[in-house]
């Protein structure tokens, strides 16, 4: 029963990018513009996207897809981005100086990016 069930799991490639100084919000509008796509496609989707979290995303499926070709012999070609998700991080308290001697709490976000990429099965992406 196990035999069966780890011979239709796919193999997939991961990547994480962890405390990441961006909000979670703001990462997941890039996410969002990626999820699903070719691996390569996405790349430059992501290299004419003018928002900082886009070199964060960029990076981190960069990472994902050396992954994939050293670690599990995954043709870079046939790569697509089977899940991106971005989970809150810890939060940085900070202080800013107020009126009359007063102080405001600033909260910081923090983000963690994870990458998932798999292969592709059946045509190649340029032919459907």
């Amino acid at each position: 029963m196990k035999a069966e069930i780890k011979a239709k799991e796919e193999k997939v490639a991961r990547a994480i990018a962890r405390h990441v100084r961006i909000a979670p919000r703001k990462l997941r509008l890039v996410a969002d513009l990626v999820r699903g796509k070719q691996a390569l496609h996405a790349l430059a989707i992501l290299r004419f996207t003018p928002k900082r979290g886009a070199k964060i995303v960029e990076k981190t499926i960069r990472s994902a897809m050396a992954n994939a070709e050293n670690n599990h012999e995954m043709d870079v070609e046939k790569l697509y981005v089977k899940e991106i998700y971005v989970d809150e991080g810890p939060r940085l308290k900070r202080w800013r100086a107020r009126a009359m001697g007063r102080a405001a709490r600033i909260i910081k976000r923090t983000s963690h990016l994870t990458v998932v990429l798999a292969e592709r099965e059946g045509k190649p992406w340029g032919k459907r």
